[in-house]
């Protein structure tokens, strides 16, 4: 089992919120709790929060589309050229995150600017927190994320899921140099592993063939594997 030590959340984003969400509960058996709109992004959400041996953890998954009543167009997590479900990142809470944006920059890789963010609950609870973008162009390196004093989704949202693993499928020199950038301490991002090559095409199958491998346990026992596509 490998579990990134500073895993906030894992983004899995979609053309259609309701679509996603009944995706998710079809493979999983889970149905996401409503989330809320994100002001300004053009996104709305709903959430599962991810369990590690049966024990809530600051962990959780976060299924995001764009929001039909927004002024705006979602355009974050390469959400216009989606058409379908696709495990497109992950989000890591260091203790610092000012410092960690400062670090990676001296060390040459920009995580992007600090933006904050909000949103309501479906009960009128106001959440905010502080993040770095998702960069378009690096959805291979993790954003950062701080709640700051909102509580974590992960202990507050009431559909639950167990994490088996999320690993990095097919990582690069690039890849290996940002990540190196960040200078965080090991097992704070996912670990790479390989994708499995057919031997009879030299190809990687579809599924988890590149980016995230998510594996999580089923409502049924089984190991659901969700993978970029």
């Amino acid at each position: 089992m490998s579990i990134p030590t500073l895993l906030d959340h894992v983004v899995i984003a979609g053309p259609d919120l309701g679509e996603l969400v009944d995706w998710f509960a079809a493979a999983t058996g889970v149905t996401a709790t409503p989330g809320g709109v994100h002001p300004g992004t053009g996104t709305a959400n709903a959430l599962v929060a991810l369990t590690v041996d049966g024990e809530r953890r600051p962990h959780y998954v976060e299924l995001i589309a764009p929001d039909p009543r927004a002024a705006v167009e979602a355009t974050g997590f390469g959400i216009p050229g989606l058409t379908g479900p696709r495990l497109v990142t992950y989000a890591i809470h260091p203790a610092d995150l000012d410092a960690v944006v400062a670090g990676s920059r001296e060390r040459g890789y920009d995580p992007g600017p600090v933006e904050t963010l909000s949103r309501r609950t479906p009960d009128g609870t106001l959440l905010r927190w502080r993040l770095t973008h998702s960069r378009p162009d690096r959805p291979d390196v993790p954003f950062l994320i701080d709640w700051g004093g909102t509580p974590q989704p992960g202990f507050t949202v009431d559909a639950t899921l167990e994490l088996l693993d999320l690993t990095h499928v097919g990582t690069g020199a690039a890849t290996n140099r940002a990540l190196t950038a960040l200078g965080l301490p090991p097992g704070a991002v996912a670990a790479s592993a390989a994708p499995a090559v057919d031997a009879a095409t030299g190809e990687a199958p579809g599924g988890a063939a590149a980016g995230y491998a998510l594996r999580v346990r089923g409502t049924d026992g089984s190991t659901v594997v969700i993978g970029a596509t």
